[in-house]
Parts: C-alpha cells; sequence; structure tokens
C-alpha cells in the first residue's frame, strides 16, 4: 500500500482527483445556494450550508467505510482529542474565517488568497514542524503557483488597490488558509497513530455539527429544494469532502507534505473551467492569461517534484 501510495504518478493521478473534486465545489456551492434559497451576503445560512455538507460527508465516510470493514467505524478513545483538533483546524476555523471574510471583501481577493493554503503547508512543514527541507525547487515551486492564481484573477482589478486590505476581509481569508496548512500538518502527525480514514470521517461529522449549530444559533437558514435533484447535489457535495479529504489524508500519511499540498494550486484551474461548463464563464475559463496560469501552475508542480534528496520524519 505504502509503495503504490507513494509513487509520483499514483500521487498525481489521486491528487489531481481531489482538485477536480475540490474545484467542482465552486459551482456545485453557487448552484447549490440559488436551490436552498441563501443570499450570499447571509453569513449565518452560509455557515448553515457548510455545517450540513460536512456532517452530511463526515456521515458518508463513516458509513460507506463501516460497511466496507463489515464493522463500524467508530473512533478510538486514544483519538478523540486528534479528531476534535483536526475539526477545528480543517472543518471549523479554516470555514468560519472563510465565509466571513468572503462577507467583507472582493471575489477577486478572496480567490487569490484561498490559492495560498498549498504555499503556508510547505512553508509550516519545513519551517515550523521540521518534516522536510525547505529547498529551492520548493520556493521556486510555491512562487511560481501562487503567480499563476495571481494571473488568473487579474481581470476586474481596473481602479482597485491589490494590496489594500482589511482583517475581517482579506485578513480572515489569509487566516484561513493558515488554518488549512496546519490541518495538513495534523493529519501527517496524527496519521502515523491512527487511521487516518477514521480520522477524516469523524472529524466532519464533529466540526459539521459544530457549523451547524453556529449557523443556527446566529439565525441561519436553508430552504429546502423543491426538485429531487437539488437533494443530488447536496449529496455529491457531501461526497466532494467525504472522497477528496479523505483521498487527501492518505496521500500525506505516506508522502511529503510539500509533494502532496503543491496540487492545491490546481483546484482554482478546475473551479475556472468547471465553472464554464456550469456556469456560463467560457469567455473566462479560455483566456490567455487563464492559459498562463496553467502553465505557471504545472512548472510549480513539476519544480517541487523534481527528484531530490529528502529528510522525512514520521
Amino acid at each position: 500500500m505504502k509503495a503504490k501510495l507513494s509513487d509520483k504518478k499514483a500521487v498525481f493521478l489521486a491528487a489531481m482527483v481531489c482538485c477536480f473534486l475540490w474545484g467542482s465545489a465552486t459551482p456545485a456551492i453557487k448552484i447549490g445556494y440559488q436551490i436552498f434559497q441563501i443570499d450570499g451576503g447571509d453569513t449565518s445560512s452560509i455557515i448553515l450550508f457548510a455545517g450540513i455538507r460536512f456532517l452530511l460527508a463526515g456521515l458518508l465516510v463513516v458509513m460507506f467505510q463501516s460497511l466496507l470493514r463489515r464493522r463500524f467505524l467508530k473512533p478510538e478513545r486514544e483519538a478523540l482529542p486528534s479528531i476534535f483538533a483536526l475539526s477545528m483546524a480543517q472543518t471549523v476555523v479554516q470555514y468560519l474565517l472563510f465565509y466571513v471574510g468572503l462577507a467583507h471583501t472582493s471575489g477577486v481577493h478572496g480567490t487569490i488568497l484561498s490559492g495560498t493554503g498549498g504555499f503556508f503547508s510547505i512553508l509550516m512543514a519545513s519551517l515550523l514542524f521540521r518534516y522536510e527541507k525547505l529547498t529551492g525547487a520548493k520556493v521556486l515551486g510555491c512562487v511560481a503557483g501562487f503567480g499563476g492564481i495571481v494571473i488568473m484573477n487579474l481581470s476586474g482589478m481596473a481602479g482597485e488597490s491589490l494590496f489594500q486590505v482589511s482583517l475581517l476581509g482579506e485578513g480572515f481569508v489569509l487566516f484561513s488558509q493558515m488554518s488549512y496548512a496546519l490541518s495538513s500538518i495534523l493529519v501527517k502527525r496524527f496519521s502515523s497513530r491512527f487511521d487516518v480514514v477514521m480520522l477524516s470521517g469523524w472529524q466532519f461529522v464533529l466540526g459539521g455539527s459544530i457549523m451547524i449549530l453556529v449557523g443556527l444559533l446566529t439565525g441561519g437558514r436553508v430552504g429546502l429544494p423543491t426538485q429531487a435533484w437539488g437533494w443530488a447535489l447536496m449529496l455529491y457535495m457531501g461526497l466532494i469532502s467525504a472522497v477528496a479529504y479523505s483521498l487527501w489524508g492518505v496521500l500525506l500519511q505516506y508522502n511529503p507534505v510539500s509533494s502532496v499540498t503543491i496540487y492545491t494550486f490546481l483546484t482554482p484551474v478546475f473551479g475556472v473551467l468547471l465553472s464554464a461548463a456550469f456556469l456560463g464563464e467560457a469567455e473566462q475559463a479560455f483566456s490567455l492569461r487563464t492559459l498562463a496560469a496553467l502553465v505557471l501552475v504545472c512548472v510549480g508542480i513539476f519544480a517541487v517534484n523534481r527528484r531530490q534528496k529528502e529528510t522525512i520524519k514520521p
């Protein structure tokens, strides 16, 4: 298992699946806002909506794995502190900060800053937790990948300063990506002691439940869809998180953090392409800017994954 999941081709294919799923979340969520009658500026309802999605994701992981293993996937008592820590970093704090931040900043700034998670993951793994070395190739990969995201989102900035930021807006979005980066490190650390799929499933159950409670207590409301495919969309959004985060956790368990998280730069690329298909944004998706961004992202991935010796701690 370890040998197969450490193979660079396997990592590439699995990471692409995860990034494709996460990229599809953007059009899915926007369509979901319409179906479930959620206003884009209603933070409480958005948090409630997200909580329902993540609770469903956790229940799907637990149910599927229980059937697969022919025994209930119950959390180990010793794993409860790890599940709580992971749920706070990967689900609750990340998405509370992210959605509040988006309510106080432009979509352009939010999109650019939401692509920094992979960058922070590599820095934390290298500088704070010493899981691996920060090489020149990794720095180049981060700069190229982040540069691709910036280029892809340059439109709409006329007369607007890119560096005019606020704490509740750009600041919160940036902090949310730091929380995501921390969650990647926690997955790497906890997976050496506990089943990473069990951790993923139960942290979603706990994190989603907390977000539902926060959304309800702050006045959030979600309308019921009038068509069956609306429920199918919610199921798909649950599967996005259930499949992507579980698979991502397994990749982090058997590979250096940088060689996995560098692929997160592809998520916005998939998001733009899928938005073109489902939201009618083809002009943006197939512009020279997007193609240039894709080239930079590929350069970043190649730089981080080129053959080199590394010391990896468990």
